[in-house]
């Protein structure tokens, strides 16, 4: 298992829970691309909406992909967009600032928002145990 954080509005993680799917990078597949079949993906939502939503700083979903490889779909004449599928975990959404202590990937607590402008990124199962557990009140392994 490789587990990952994908940076995304509360509105979109909500379109993609709805629809079992995630995107990433404003629908290229490059990064997606490294994703593979069951994976885990942490959502961070830094606002309710992109681009100009209220402030969140939160985790929003908790998804694990159940594909082989990113798809396109036509979302309007000129945006098709990639995708992976989906199956997400029942959560609930937890504030990030509580857990910033005990998330190894962030080195640098003060600009601890810095590391969210990746998008979609890699980080350490022991970190990745910590958010599910705050999710999901399962204690981490």
């Amino acid at each position: 298992m490789t587990a990952w954080i994908n940076t995304v509005g509360r509105d979109h993680v909500l379109r993609g829970v709805a629809g079992g799917f995630t995107q990433s990078d404003h629908g290229t597949p490059d990064r997606l691309r490294r994703l593979v079949r069951d994976d885990w993906v942490a959502f961070y939502s830094p606002r309710t909406d992109h681009p100009d939503g209220a402030p969140l700083q939160a985790f929003t979903a908790l998804g694990r992909i159940v594909d082989d490889e990113p798809f396109q779909v036509q979302m309007t004449e000129g945006f098709h967009p990639f995708r992976r599928r989906m199956e997400f975990l029942d959560c609930t959404e937890t504030p990030i600032r509580p857990l910033l202590d005990g998330l190894g990937f962030i080195e640098d607590k003060k600009r601890w928002g810095y590391r969210f402008r990746f998008g979609l990124f890699r980080i350490p199962d022991a970190d990745f145990a910590l958010i599910r557990s705050a999710m999901t009140a399962v204690p981490p392994s």
